[in-house]
C-alpha cells in the first residue's frame, strides 16, 4: 500500500518552531490535495491545514498565523512550518494525501501516514 513517511515531530517549549515532513510517493503526490491532521490524547482527530496541487491552502483557526504548509513537487514533500507553538498544540500530527481524479477532480481515495508526536512544554 502506498506509504506516507513522516518526520520532524518531537518536544519544544513554548513560542518554539518545529517543521514537519511527509514524503510521499510521486504516483499519488500530483494528484493530491496534501494535509495535515493531529489528534490530541481523548480528542478526535482534527485538521490543521491541506493545500492543493494547484498550492492552494486552509488552515484551522487555532493555527492561523502560526503554521505553514508548504508542498515541493521536485521532492514529492509536503511540510508543516509550526511557529510560535502552544502547550495545546501538542498532538499526533497525520499526514494526509486526498487522492484526486485528474478527470473529474473527485476524491478516490485517502492515504495516511504513521503520524508523528509533537509535545509542547510550558
Amino acid at each position: 500500500q502506498v506509504q506516507l513517511v513522516e518526520s520532524g515531530g518531537g518536544l519544544v517549549q513554548a513560542g518554539g518552531s518545529l517543521r514537519l515532513s511527509c514524503a510521499a510517493p510521486g504516483s499519488i503526490f500530483s494528484m493530491s490535495t496534501m494535509g495535515w491532521y493531529r489528534q490530541a490524547p481523548g480528542e478526535q482527530r482534527e485538521l490543521v491545514a491541506t493545500v492543493t496541487s494547484g498550492g492552494s491552502t486552509t488552515y484551522a483557526d487555532s493555527v492561523k498565523g502560526r503554521f505553514f504548509i508548504s508542498r515541493d513537487s521536485a521532492k514529492n514533500t509536503v511540510y508543516l512550518q509550526m511557529n510560535s507553538l502552544k502547550p495545546e498544540d501538542t498532538a499526533v500530527y497525520y499526514c494526509n494525501a486526498e487522492v484526486l481524479s485528474i478527470l473529474t477532480g473527485r476524491k478516490l481515495y485517502d492515504r495516511w501516514g504513521q503520524g508523528t508526536r509533537v509535545t509542547v512544554s510550558s
